[in-house]
C-alpha cells in the first residue's frame, strides 16, 4: 500500500539496507520494495521481530526478509531470511530513514493557507482556518477558530472540528467530533536512550472511525510503522494521550487523564476510568472494565473487571482495600 503521509525513495536493494546499517555486500542481492510491520508486510518488504511477543506475527508473516537478534533468530522461519543485529529496533529505524528520509522532520507545513470559501462550500468556519495541500472535507462539518489541518488529511461527512484543533497524517470518519485543543497526528514518542537520545521516524498515519469523540487537548500519535486506530462509537474524555501503534476497538469508552503507551490493543466495549495507565505492547481483551488510577501492565482477557496497581480483579482488590 502507497503511503499517503511520506516519500518513498524507490529502488532500495538488500546491499543499500546492509550498506547502511554498516555490514558486508551480499551476493544476494535483490529489491526491496518497503519496510513495514509483520502483520502488514508483503513479500518482497523488510520487517523486524524483536520480541517473543510476536511470535505468531513472525510465523504467519508474508515478509521474506526480517531484521532479528541473535536470541529470536531460530524461531523465525526457515524460509525468511534473516539480517541479524544487536539492536533490532535502531537498526529498523535506520532502515526506516533509508526508505523514507523525510519522516524524521515534523515541522510545520509551511504552504498551509486560509481555507477556501468556494471550494468548500457547505461548511461552516471560524476565523483563521488553515488548510494544507490535498485536504478533504466531507459535507455540512464545522471547524472552529484557529484549527489547522495540515496535508493529505480526509474528514467524512458531518464532523465538528474544535478550535485551536492541530490534524495531520490523519484519515477521519463520518459524525466524528474533535473537541478543542485536541493534537492529531503528530510523531510519537519514538527513541533509543543513550549518550545522545535518537528519535526514529513515523512513517504511520492516524485513523478515526465514524462516530467518534475526541476530547479537549487529546495527543494522538501517529503510528511508527503501522496505524494508530480508534474504532467506530469510541468516545475519549479530555486530556487523554494515545501513543503510537495504539488500536483502540469499537464503542469505547475512556474517561480523564488516561494514557496509552505504543503498540498495545484495546478490544471493543472497553470502559477506562480515569487517570488510569495501560503499559506498552499490551493486549486488552473485549467488553473489560478498568478502574480509575489503576495500572495496567499485562494482558487483560475478555470481560474482566479490574483495578489497582498493578491491576487485579475488582472483587479481590476491594476486599485487600476494605
Amino acid at each position: 500500500m502507497k503511503n499517503p503521509f511520506f516519500k518513498k525513495k524507490n529502488n532500495v536493494e538488500i546491499n543499500d539496507i546492509l550498506k547502511c546499517i554498516g555490514q558486508k555486500k551480499s551476493k544476494n542481492n535483490s529489491k526491496v520494495n518497503d519496510i513495514s510491520d509483520l502483520e502488514s508486510a508483503s513479500k518482497n518488504d523488510i520487517s523486524f521481530f524483536h520480541t517473543r511477543k510476536y511470535v505468531e506475527k513472525i510465523k504467519n508473516t508474508k515478509s521474506r526478509l526480517v531484521i532479528t537478534n541473535q536470541k529470536l533468530k531460530n524461531i523465525v522461519p526457515k524460509n525468511i531470511r534473516i539480517i541479524l543485529v544487536s539492536n533490532v529496533l535502531l537498526t529498523t529505524a535506520k532502515v526506516t530513514s533509508l526508505f523514507y528520509p523525510d519522516a524524521l522532520d515534523d515541522i510545520f507545513d509551511d504552504n498551509v493557507f486560509p481555507i477556501n470559501k468556494k471550494k468548500f462550500k457547505g461548511i461552516k468556519f471560524g476565523n483563521n482556518v488553515l488548510l494544507g495541500k490535498n485536504v478533504k472535507i466531507g459535507k455540512n462539518c464545522f471547524i472552529g477558530h484557529n484549527t489547522i489541518i495540515e496535508h493529505n488529511v480526509t474528514i467524512g461527512d458531518n464532523c465538528k472540528i474544535g478550535n485551536n484543533v492541530l490534524i495531520k497524517n490523519c484519515l477521519i470518519g463520518s459524525n466524528t467530533n474533535i473537541l478543542d485543543g485536541a493534537i492529531v497526528g503528530k510523531k510519537g514518542f519514538g527513541f533509543f536512550p543513550g549518550k545522545k537520545n535518537i528519535r526514529y521516524p513515523h512513517i504511520g498515519a492516524v485513523i478515526i472511525g465514524d462516530n467518534v469523540e475526541i476530547g479537549c487537548n487529546n495527543t494522538i500519535d501517529r503510528g511508527s510503522l503501522s496505524n494508530t486506530v480508534i474504532g467506530d462509537g469510541t468516545f475519549l474524555d479530555n486530556q487523554v494521550h494515545i501513543g503510537h501503534n495504539v488500536k483502540i476497538g469499537k464503542n469505547c469508552i475512556i474517561t480523564g487523564q488516561v494514557g496509552f503507551a505504543g503498540s498495545s490493543s484495546i478490544g471493543n466495549n472497553v470502559m477506562i476510568g480515569g487517570q488510569a495507565g495501560i503499559s506498552g505492547h499490551l493486549r486488552i481483551g473485549d467488553n473489560v472494565q478498568i478502574g480509575g488510577g489503576s495500572g495496567i501492565i499485562k494482558d487483560i482477557p475478555s470481560n474482566a473487571k479490574v483495578m489497582g496497581y498493578p491491576a487485579k480483579n475488582i472483587r479481590n482488590f476491594l476486599k485487600e482495600n476494605k
